[in-house]
């Protein structure tokens, strides 16, 4: 059991690697860390449903997945294809249109979330 749960905990450290990674090393993952603290701010502050949460915390995750993807994905070409190559670019290309349809799709998202809430607070 023991070696089990020590397992478990490197599991753990190598995935809190790889995020700081893409952290450090990809200027998006900025503007994605500072539009994720802001919503989640100005959701705390308009007291949103568990409901909305929910669906915020859905968008803000499916953003950081598909960075955290495309930040993977664009390593592992550079590695198996240190040249450039026009293979190599469409699959960096899409890797990264993942990225702004995710971040599109929840801007969308949170829009429509946060804006008739916003509104109100702001009328009063």
């Amino acid at each position: 059991m023991r070696k089990f749960t020590r397992g478990r905990l490197f599991s753990f450290k190598y995935a809190f690697s790889g995020l700081r990674y893409v952290i450090v090393s990809q200027r998006n993952a900025w503007i994605h860390a500072v539009v994720t603290l802001l919503v989640v701010v100005v959701a705390a502050l308009l007291k949103l449903t568990l409901q909305d949460w929910g669906i915020l915390l859905l968008a803000i995750g499916l953003v950081w997945t598909a960075e955290i993807f495309n930040t993977a994905i664009e390593a592992l070409v550079d590695l198996v294809s240190p040249q450039p190559h026009p293979l190599a670019k469409i699959v960096k290309d899409t890797s990264a249109a993942a990225v702004l349809v995710s971040a599109i799709v929840s801007i969308l998202i949170g829009l429509v979330i946060l804006v008739p809430p916003l509104v109100r607070a702001l009328g009063k």
